[in-house]
């Protein structure tokens, strides 16, 4: 099946990130994690009036997650904070990691529970010290250790019958997602086990989103592509783009079949193949629908 690939945002800018659409403005939202060296950057695209909006902050943002009560939950580099976009109004929820100065939150989204789920990595990354962390933030605030040990946690994404909860770690010498029991009650994960080592590859973990048929799709970081895994882990399909590091999908649109597309603009590389890199791309006619983002209900 064709598709059509346009770049909707030529942001150009160093690591685009954490596409959300939001059904109720039918805007997408998307992370520029460091903001052109001036701390992270939250946009806002109206794909209706093409129009965008910026808000700056003083350090990088990882990602973001919506609020059930308006605004957002943000994954700032100091811990999880309370956004009002109306009025630039933060309030710190909670700091999961004073001690580790040198890490920074990275990948994250809500459950259909209403928490907040982020993994940590150091930055810049180290490939001898694995000092990433995931966590759940609850809605009452608390924030829970939920597994160590990573590099550049990454890939956070719930199965459609919130069974499972799948995450990955993107660092070379690892580049595996894993798949846990995911008890959405209790909001505890158990039985981790590999759902797709991509060793041999083209392409390392990066962002990722699940559609209506509990498919898995990863953003081939270094693969120029979108690669789709079923529930079983085989890959079934893979939808090439026109820049080497998509950093994460998210599906959009009125119907929830448009894919948004965010990437990295590689430092110190010829970028005459893929002048747009670090912009916001949508795929239209891939046929697939995806599923609305849950909310932090904190």
């Amino acid at each position: 099946m064709s598709v059509d690939i346009e770049c909707v945002v030529d942001a150009r800018t160093e690591v685009a990130e954490s596409p959300v659409w939001s059904v109720g403005e039918q805007v997408l939202y998307w992370a520029d994690i460091y903001g052109g060296g001036q701390g992270g950057r939250l946009s806002r695209y109206d794909p209706a009036s093409g129009a965008s909006t910026r808000w700056q902050f003083a350090e990088p943002l990882g990602s973001f997650g919506l609020r059930a009560a308006g605004g957002m939950v943000l994954a700032l580099k100091s811990g999880f904070h309370r956004f009002d976009p109306a009025t630039s109004a933060l309030e710190r929820i909670a700091q999961p990691e004073p001690e580790r100065p040198h890490n920074r939150l990275n990948d994250g989204r809500c459950d259909r529970a209403g928490r907040f789920w982020c993994g940590s990595m150091r930055d810049p990354a180290d490939p001898a010290r694995p000092t990433g962390t995931l966590h759940r933030l609850d809605p009452s605030g608390s924030s829970t250790p939920m597994l160590d040990g990573l590099f550049v946690a990454n890939g956070l994404a719930f199965s459609p019958d919130d069974r499972t909860l799948y995450v990955s770690d993107s660092a070379p010498a690892v580049r595996t997602i894993w798949a846990f029991d995911f008890d959405i009650g209790a909001g505890a994960i158990a039985n981790r086990r590999i759902f797709v080592d991509t060793h041999g590859m083209d392409g390392r973990p990066d962002g990722a989103a699940v559609d209506v048929d509990g498919c898995y799709w990863m953003a081939a970081n270094d693969g120029w592509a979108l690669a789709r895994f079923t529930p079983r882990g085989k890959a079934d399909r893979t939808i090439r783009l026109p820049v080497a590091k998509p950093a994460m999908l998210a599906f959009g649109g009125r119907d929830l079949r448009t894919i948004y597309v965010t990437s990295i603009r590689p430092r110190n590389r010829d970028l005459s193949d893929q002048p747009q890199a670090g912009g916001v791309f949508v795929v239209e006619g891939a046929g697939i629908q995806g599923l609305p983002e849950p909310k932090f209900r904190g």
